[in-house]
């Protein structure tokens, strides 16, 4: 699983609870709850009020994170 985003701004809490449904997709790249985006190309997760992105590459085995922000001002 390839994951690249910035966390730096993320308090201790929430980095970790986001960090556990990060690690979790590389056990089940669409969970329960997964939306797939209807605007771009990508899924979605929920952990609290924060939304993560992501692209699933079925081929490769490979899952691409590329958002991860407050509900407010993911999309």
């Amino acid at each position: 699983m390839k994951v690249n985003y910035a966390v730096d701004k993320l308090d201790a809490q929430i980095f970790g609870r986001v960090l556990k449904r990060i690690r979790a997709l590389s056990r089940d790249g669409r969970p329960p709850g997964c939306l797939k985006l209807t605007a771009e190309d990508g899924c979605r997760i929920q952990t609290g009020d924060y939304r993560i992105l992501y692209r699933i590459d079925d081929s490769a085995k490979e899952i691409y994170i590329y958002r991860i922000k407050h509900r407010k001002d993911v999309y």
